[in-house]
Parts: C-alpha cells; sequence; structure tokens
C-alpha cells in the first residue's frame, strides 16, 4: 500500500502559537520578577520554544494519526479492495472523511440495488413460474384425460389434442420471448443494421395481421398514402417485431368495428417517429408507468384469454432502446392508445 501523507499544518500551528504564548508570557514574567527582563532573550526564547513546538507536534500527530488511519484503511479495504488499496493513505481528516463518507454512500446504493433486484429476482420468478404452470396444467390434463380413456373417442381425441397443441404452442411463445429478452438485456443479441423502407415493413405486418384483425372487424391502415418511401437505418427483422407486437397489441384490446392507425412523421436530427394507434379501450393512467415491466398485464384475465406470453411491450421496449432510440405511450380510458417510437432516417 503507498503512503503518501498529505500534510496540514493548521493544526500545529495554531497549537504551537498557544504553546509559544504561554511559554513567552511566563518566562517574560518570571524574568521580569528577579529583575532579569531582556527582550532579545524573550525573543530566542519564543523562536525557539516555537520552531521546537512545531516540529515535534506535526511529528507526533502524523504518526499519532498514521496508525489508526492506516487500521481504518486497512479494515475497510477488506471490504473494498479495489477501491481502498489503490489510494495513497491520507492524514489529512477532511479527506479522509470524504473517502469514508463517499464509501459508505455508495455501499448504502448497492444494498438498495440488490434489494431492489432481489425484490425484482422474487417477482420475476414468480411471474415465470404462473405463466409457464398455466398452459403446462394444460397440456397435463388433456393428456391425462387421453391416457384415462378419452383416446378410444375419435372426436375427443382430436379436439383434446388440438388443444393440448395450443397449451405447447403458448409454452413455446412464453419461452422464446424470455430467451429474447434475456438476450437484450446482457446486450447478446446482435443487431444487423442496414437500410429499407419503413412504409413497406408496415404494410407487411399488416398483410400478416389482416385475417386476426378481420376476426374482430378492426381496420388496419396508414392515416394518409406514402407514395414515397421512407428509409431507415435499423435492424429490419427486429423493427418488424416491434410494429408486429405493436399492432398485435391493438388488435387484441381494440374494440370491434374499430380501427389501428399508423402514422410516420419526420423529427429534427434526421429521425421519423413511427405512431400505432387505436380507438379501443385504452389504458388507466396508474397502469402505464407499468406497461413495459414483464408479465404486467391491466387486465390479466382478458389479456390472459387472448393468448401470448405477457412479454410483447417488454422486448420492444429492449429493441426500440437497443437501438439507442426512444419508446413512448400516450392513452385516454375507454378512448384509445398510441405507442410510437423513434427510428433513424436515412437518406
Amino acid at each position: 500500500m503507498k503512503i503518501n501523507f498529505k500534510k496540514t499544518y493548521t493544526f500545529a500551528l495554531i497549537s504551537t502559537s498557544y504553546i509559544t504564548a504561554f511559554s513567552t508570557g511566563f518566562l517574560a514574567i518570571l524574568l521580569w520578577f528577579f529583575n532579569e527582563f531582556s527582550l532579545p532573550i524573550v525573543l530566542v526564547f519564543a523562536v525557539s520554544i516555537a520552531l521546537f513546538s512545531f516540529f515535534v507536534i506535526q511529528y507526533r500527530v502524523e504518526r499519532f494519526i498514521y496508525r489508526r488511519v492506516k487500521k481504518i484503511y486497512d479494515d475497510v479495504s477488506l471490504l473494498e479492495s479495489t477501491s481502498f488499496r489503490n489510494q495513497p493513505i491520507t492524514t489529512d481528516m477532511e479527506t479522509l472523511t470524504k473517502q469514508v463518507k463517499k464509501f459508505a454512500t455508495d455501499k448504502k446504493l448497492e444494498i438498495e440495488t440488490l434489494k431492489v433486484r432481489e425484490e425484482y429476482r422474487r417477482e420475476f420468478l414468480g411471474n415465470v413460474s404462473h405463466e409457464l404452470k398455466t398452459p403446462l396444467f394444460t397440456v397435463q390434463g388433456y393428456l391425462s384425460t387421453l391416457l384415462d380413456g378419452a383416446m378410444d373417442d375419435k372426436k375427443i381425441r382430436k379436439k383434446y389434442l388440438e388443444r393440448a397443441e395450443k397449451g405447447v404452442e403458448r409454452l413455446v411463445y412464453i419461452v422464446e420471448d424470455l430467451d429474447m429478452i434475456s438476450k437484450l438485456e446482457m446486450g447478446d443479441v446482435n443487431l444487423e443494421l442496414k437500410k429499407f423502407n419503413i412504409v413497406d415493413l408496415v404494410q407487411s405486418v399488416f398483410d400478416l395481421l389482416e385475417m386476426t384483425a378481420d376476426k374482430k372487424n378492426i381496420i388496419l391502415m396508414f392515416d394518409r398514402k406514402y407514395n414515397k418511401a421512407i428509409n431507415v437505418f435499423a435492424d429490419q427483422e427486429k423493427i418488424q417485431q416491434v410494429l408486429s407486437n405493436l399492432i398485435m397489441n391493438s388488435i387484441k384490446y381494440g374494440k370491434e368495428n374499430g380501427t389501428t392507425e399508423v402514422t410516420i412523421e419526420d423529427l429534427v436530427n434526421e429521425k421519423i417517429i413511427v405512431r400505432v394507434r387505436d380507438n379501443g379501450e385504452g389504458i388507466e393512467k396508474q397502469y402505464i408507468p407499468r406497461l413495459f415491466e414483464r408479465f404486467f398485464r391491466v387486465d390479466k384475465s382478458g389479456a390472459r384469454s387472448e393468448g401470448g406470453s405477457g412479454l410483447g411491450l417488454s422486448i420492444v421496449k429492449h429493441i426500440i432502446e437497443a437501438h439507442g432510440e426512444k419508446i413512448y405511450v400516450e392513452s385516454e380510458f375507454r378512448k384509445g392508445s398510441e405507442f410510437s417510437f423513434t427510428l433513424e432516417k436515412h437518406q
């Protein structure tokens, strides 16, 4: 451990002045009392006692403090080896106080962060368990019924196998989405950035989800006709997933005979913003801050009946943030919602 005294002489100077003043005054009184008073003698004595006192006090204080400060550093370094062991030892109490205070503050923040993470981990495991349990029990129930004799009835066999298949599909969705969001959070997903036309991509998503929207008689539409290509620089596959999740959500929670409208607008600094707007039920204000949490659903029973993993919006948020962009949400209860995100425009 490197030893580097940061010396402060304030304490020694003040202490020296007290000792010098008292000693010199006492000597002057004694000399005057014995009629031997001599100003040169008093001055020489004052200078001598001042120098002697200053160096003795400074030396003793540094030695006294250093031993105790070294023990503090050694004790603290057991907790934080990377921070304190690499720092020079200082006898400046102000500096030491700041360092220890900073250490304590950092540790407090670290403890709070660990508590939050532990709570998040506990909640996450509970959510995963709950989401996996429902389709697993469904599949198990249908298969057990078939094994108990229902297999002999062709109609029941086909119906139960189809339902078991749906349960397996939901399990696959959950596992795939969990794998995706874990990779996104860990930064293991490499974005394949390239130039593409966002208008064509939106239209392709419309085509994929058209049949799903028709079941609720929901119209998928642009806000206007885009005659020119609007090129962006992003990962086309990931942005397609973002659009699919947002438009699919607008269909799930949209009202029958409603609309899902996509708008593409120019922003400053070579950015565009893509808006996905519906006129569905909307979201109550208190739920909006939690929309992008894993497995969070405003209407848990209704959302689960619609299928999905409950991770869609969380994945959307991570994909957009992986691009270094922002995602926004605005909603008015019983009037509709709008999800929007920015992308880099490419000329």
